[in-house]
């Protein structure tokens, strides 16, 4: 039982973590984190990167290590998972939520989905964050990171970043 109880724990420490990138976030909103123990040699984490060359991967380890050995004393083991590979179906409601309110767009679809949006059969809207219009346009598949593309508000005439679906 004791050890359900510094599972959670870890997990609390965790949400204080933020993603580098988008710090309204955390590494747990994220859904990167996706095991944790404790075991005799001491904490055991698993994590996947959104992307599998993501620059930031090595910045929320060291967060991690840092954040765990502080608060816990005890050795941390971090082991990177790609496999399943991480998508934004792993980002909660409340997280889109969270995304919307900074004023970056959330995901509109299932990773699922994502071949057929890419086919052109869905015709998904993203809509703007700010004024809620979905009468927005895509002015680059690229945004300020490589998993955002950049939109335009036809409504407000705000730039944005839409989270892409992946």
């Amino acid at each position: 039982m004791k050890r359900v109880n510094q599972v959670e724990e870890i997990f609390t420490v965790l949400e204080s973590i933020p993603d580098p990138e988008i710090p309204v976030l955390s590494i747990v909103d994220l859904g990167i984190v996706r095991h944790a123990q404790v075991s005799s040699r001491g904490i055991e984490i698993k994590i996947t990167p959104t992307y599998s060359g993501c620059p930031a991967m090595h910045l929320i380890e060291t967060e991690i290590k840092f954040a765990l050995e502080d608060h816990f004393s005890q050795a941390v083991y971090i082991e990177t998972v790609l496999s399943p590979a991480w998508t934004t179906d792993w980002l909660s409601p409340h997280s889109k939520e969270k995304l919307r309110q900074y004023g970056i767009a959330p995901p509109t679809t299932l990773s699922s989905r994502r071949i057929q949006n890419l086919l052109g059969e869905l015709g998904d809207k993203v809509v703007c964050p700010r004024c809620s219009s979905s009468h927005t346009e895509c002015v680059s598949s690229f945004g300020s990171t490589a998993c955002k593309a950049l939109y335009r508000c036809k409504e407000c005439l705000e730039p944005f970043d839409y989270f892409k679906c992946h």
